[in-house]
């Protein structure tokens, strides 16, 4: 073959080559698995566990099948880092929101945190509330709304205690209301509107003064000492 004059020397382009190849920058071994995690989320999110495939979280990460096995020892390993990461993420994000005292405030504070959750972490809040497998039931949106609900549980009794109602109802109460809140967020997952602050204004109205007590324009608490 001949050369083009003033042009790289043929032999020259095809030594050149592989060294272009090799200079690209390889992840480390916690880098990729971040990868394949983040890879993983999403696609769980939008497919479902079923849907999902290692194929394709391989193919999306440019990378052999092998190597997510390496990683996350199947699809079940990988569903189960991404569902243990986004429940914590959540438990944590409700707990530290509760501050308040007064139990209309920590109504509204987890309220919020829950929509804020939502609306910040899509992608998350779209894999838990998705049909899980049988062997990560444990890492449900059910399980996770059930923690919610025994930390409810505690701030209710000693409410109920110090008015003078049972506190063997608190149980049944914090159920309640954690479920109207959590059943809420789904439906607002896919509508978006009216925006979190109103939704959750309306589900404390709700809870707090009842069908037959409420208020015509409620507001947040929390909001009017911001």
């Amino acid at each position: 073959m001949t050369d083009v004059p003033g042009s790289e020397p043929s032999t020259m382009r095809r030594r050149s080559a592989p060294a272009a190849k090799s200079s690209r920058v390889r992840m480390s071994a916690g880098q990729r698995r971040e990868q394949l995690i983040a890879i993983g989320r999403q696609l769980f999110a939008e497919r479902g566990f079923d849907a999902t495939s290692i194929e394709e979280v391989a193919s999306r990460a440019k990378v052999s099948k092998p190597v997510v096995y390496e990683h996350f020892g199947g699809k079940e390993g990988l569903y189960a880092v991404v569902v243990d990461r986004e429940v914590r993420a959540l438990l944590e994000r409700i707990a530290t929101a509760l501050t308040a005292g007064h139990p209309r405030e920590l109504l509204e504070q987890a309220a919020l945190a829950l929509l804020g959750y939502i609306e910040e972490e899509t992608s998350g809040f779209r894999v838990l509330v998705r049909e899980s497998p049988v062997m990560s039931a444990s890492g449900s949106f059910s399980s996770v709304m059930n923690d919610v609900a025994h930390r409810v549980e505690h701030i209710l009794g000693a409410e109920f205690s110090s008015r003078g109602y049972d506190p063997k109802l608190a149980e049944l109460y914090s159920q309640a209301l954690v479920g109207m809140v959590a059943l809420t967020g789904r439906w607002w997952l896919e509508v978006r509107r009216p925006r979190k602050e109103t939704v959750a204004a309306h589900l404390v109205n709700l809870a707090w003064n009842g069908l037959s007590h409420l208020e015509a324009k409620p507001g947040l608490i929390t909001a009017r000492g911001q």
